[in-house]
């Protein structure tokens, strides 16, 4: 029997596919790549046409060593990693590193892992494509480019350990755009009008006015007009509407309704969907193709025969409309579509289902609906009101699901009746009046809203649209954000007895849930980009970008054409802003002077974050700062609540004998107590702050020492059996040793803890000479 090796790139992934494979198959992962570019280098050879400079990482070593023997032992490698143009890379770099032809390898591809298409794939293997290899090459390599040589710009010009990225940096842009809409937004008001009016039988029609009221006058005028008014239908139109169902998801589509209806986030839906996959329950998770394969609309109308019924089945074919479509050949649908339920946890049961059930939905029948409008007369007036209701005629696909949107709540397909109407009827009305509503400025973006934005730019791909949310919030662009929202007066009208009553009610407003902010971080390096470095921070050079690398990838562009193109333009503009204003003022705002000293007050972008300064760096006394407050920002912060900030040190009193007092320094606000500091936790505020808030920061902080350490030891001081984040240890001589499993760290004695060290001594010299 041949002896035949199966490479892909998950352990996951191997163990779903040995178990489809005959006893002449051994399936191992490569984890992923195992070479990439040089990560502390720049590892791209710009005078030999931008040629990458790959290595084998340290952590993967052992891995290749062991994957080199195996394909040296194997009559046939078959390359079986993701079918994108990440995988095609992967499948690549395996080729090279170990060394495989053609004569003794394979490459295969499959959109399932189940067993008809592992056994497909290998009766129809092909060659590994470098016109995706390409692509996947010309992405790397422009995003190490514009990493590399913009991040120390930033750097010097706002502060260190800043990064930008050709993806990264647009979807900050984003946010920080739409924050400033948000600021700028003048919100108005308007009355809206209702009525409750009875036919002569005593059934009931709630309308409302046609028109918006700008002002409560008018409101009120209209109102005293419909007192003792003779009403009258004057017409009525049912139309009979069709709802069609969303198609199959894509990755981006899958990303938004998991965030909308199980309340996911873009990663946790990514892991979850790939672990469906590696197990065999869903299609590839990346893709922008809503198509479906005959046999999945095949298989998705024999069950909706079953449930709920024949007369529900409608088989339909998708077409991806996306600009540059690519990464896979059909949408995200389950593997088997008559299974229900998977093994798995709580979680990926609920992403399944969502899966399922839209994949479903997407072959079966329009739902129909009744819409009914009345309008609705008054004698000796102009204005109309309007009363409308809907039934469900056949509900159709929305019998298995209904789409989710965006900060509107989920609920059922409207159902409001109306009862029997004819034009002619005449009317009574019982009760009338206004209340005072208010527009609403744009939404602040959730991950899947911009998702779905990216999508609509063409910034990214399926790929890339999780860890892009992923990096700008890790490295401190953007944060994840609530709100509790605030009260907000308004009015309400009613007419009573032929008289309009005014009273003014609260609501609360503004309230917001898990919604993404610009940090000032983010907005000054959103702003430094798109003043020193235009093209990198467009939306249409980004999308543009992606266009071309679709052209790689059919083979029409060569990827070192496209690169060259970029490269010169763009590190001529690094290096007139790596020199230009060491002195930096980027992000600085001035907001007055000092009362008494005159010395300029400013906020800026600190070593640290964030910081208010009172005085030059040219004075000769030395410029004081001030960590910014919880909440303030550079761009609205005014300068009396900077004043306050400053406030600081404060003299709080005393506790067991010892001063204590609040300040702030270069890492934050802090309690000085007698010769210690303890940080002031970021949930409080260090100007309001008591004694009483104060002690118990202190005792908190005693505690928690005196947790951390177990024993001391007088006759040995630098001795001693700490308690530390991944267990207990000794500590001696600014070094550390584990505590062995079996013993108890209380019970150690200073005899047994050098028995300890010296034993581990040993084994490290053990295994040095190993190595030599």
């Amino acid at each position: 029997m041949q002896n035949n090796l199966v490479i892909v790139e998950s352990p996951a992934k191997a163990k779903t596919i040995e178990k489809f494979l005959g006893s002449g198959y051994r399936v191992l992962s490569s984890y992923g790549h195992i070479r990439d570019l040089k990560q502390k280098s720049f590892s791209i050879d710009v005078e030999k046409d931008f040629s990458p400079i790959y290595e084998i990482p340290k952590d993967k070593k052992k891995l290749v060593e062991k994957l080199k023997e195996e394909a040296a032992g194997a009559d046939m490698v078959w390359l079986a990693s993701d079918e994108d143009r990440e995988g095609e890379a992967i499948a690549w770099h395996l080729s090279e590193v170990l060394g495989l032809t053609n004569r003794n390898s394979r490459r295969i591809v499959f959109h399932e892992i189940t067993r008809p298409a592992i056994l497909a794939a290998i009766e129809s293997p092909r060659g590994i494509d470098r016109r995706l290899v390409d692509a996947q090459q010309a992405r790397r390599v422009l995003d190490r480019i514009v990493g590399f040589e913009l991040s120390p710009v930033l750097w010097k010009r706002i502060k260190p350990a800043l990064s930008a990225g050709r993806v990264q940096s647009v979807a900050v842009r984003l946010i920080v755009e739409r924050e400033r809409e948000i600021s700028a937004y003048e919100g108005s008001a308007w009355f809206r009008v209702w009525a409750v009016l009875s036919l002569p039988e005593g059934a009931e029609v709630k309308a409302e006015a046609s028109g918006k009221f700008a002002s409560e006058e008018e409101a009120a005028a209209f109102l005293q007009k419909c007192a003792g008014a003779r009403f009258r239908i004057e017409d009525v139109t049912v139309r009979r509407v069709k709802r069609q169902p969303a198609p199959p998801f894509t990755t981006s589509t899958l990303q938004q309704e998991a965030s909308r209806k199980l309340g996911y986030t873009v990663a946790q839906t990514m892991m979850l969907a790939q672990k469906l996959y590696e197990n065999g329950f869903i299609t590839y998770m990346r893709t922008d193709s809503v198509n479906l394969s005959e046999l999945a609309i095949a298989a998705a109308a024999d069950v909706t025969a079953v449930w709920p019924g024949v007369e529900y089945s409608n088989p339909r074919r998708y077409s991806t409309h996306t600009k540059g479509a690519q990464e896979a050949h059909e949408a995200i649908r389950p593997a088997y579509m008559d299974r229900e339920k998977i093994e798995g946890t709580a979680q990926e049961q609920r992403l399944y289902d969502l899966i399922r059930k839209r994949t479903l939905a997407s072959q079966m029948k329009d739902a129909e609906i009744d819409r009914t409008t009345a309008v609705i007369g008054m004698e000796g007036c102009d204005e109309k009101l309007t009363a409308t209701g809907q039934t469900v005629v056949f509900d159709g696909f929305l019998r298995v699901y209904r789409e989710g949107a965006d900060d509107e709540p989920e609920g059922d397909e409207e159902a409001v009746l109306l009862p029997q109407l004819s034009a002619g009827d005449r009317l009574v009305l019982k009760e009338a009046g206004a209340v005072e509503r208010f527009s609403q400025a744009p939404a602040r973006y959730t991950e899947a809203s911009l998702v779905r934005k990216m999508e609509e730019l063409g910034i990214g791909r399926p790929s890339t649209y999780a860890p892009t949310i992923s990096t700008i919030q890790q490295r401190g662009y953007v944060e994840k954000g609530s709100r509790e929202g605030s009260p907000r007066e308004y009015r309400v009208l009613s007419l009573k007895d032929g008289v309009v009553a005014r009273e003014t009610r609260t609501e609360m407003t503004g309230s917001e849930k898990q919604k993404l902010l610009p940090t000032d971080v983010g907005t000054v390096v959103t702003d430094f980009l798109i003043r020193f470095f235009p093209e990198i921070m467009d939306y249409n050079f980004t999308s543009g970008v992606e266009k071309e690398f679709d052209l790689v990838a059919e083979g029409e562009m060569k990827w070192t054409d496209m690169i060259g193109r970029f490269y010169g333009p763009f590190h001529r503009l690094v290096e007139e802003n790596s020199v230009a204003g060491s002195g930096h003022k980027v992000g600085e705002r001035l907001l007055g002077e000092e009362p008494g000293s005159g010395k300029p007050v400013f906020v800026k972008i600190g070593r640290f974050g964030p910081v208010a300064q009172i005085g030059a760096a040219v004075d000769e006394e030395k410029p004081r700062f001030a960590q910014l407050g919880k909440g303030q920002s550079l761009e609205t912060v005014t300068l009396e609540e900077v004043l306050e900030l400053f406030r600081l040190p404060r003299e709080l009193g005393e506790y067991e004998g010892q001063a204590v007092s609040v300040g702030s320094g270069k890492f934050g606000p802090y309690v000085k107590y007698g010769d210690s500091y303890v940080s002031v936790p970021r949930d409080m505020d260090p100007v309001a702050l008591t004694l009483d808030d104060a002690v118990g920061i202190i005792r908190s902080k005693q505690e928690a020492e005196a947790r951390k350490v177990i024993r001391v030891f007088p006759e040995h001081p630098g001795l001693q059996v700490m308690n530390g984040r991944y267990g207990p240890y000794i500590a001696y001589e600014g070094k550390n040793y584990r505590i062995p499993k079996d013993v108890a760290p209380e019970d150690l004695g200073a005899e047994a803890c050098f028995k300890i060290m010296e034993l581990q001594k040993m084994k490290q010299e053990t295994r040095k000479s190993r190595r030599k």
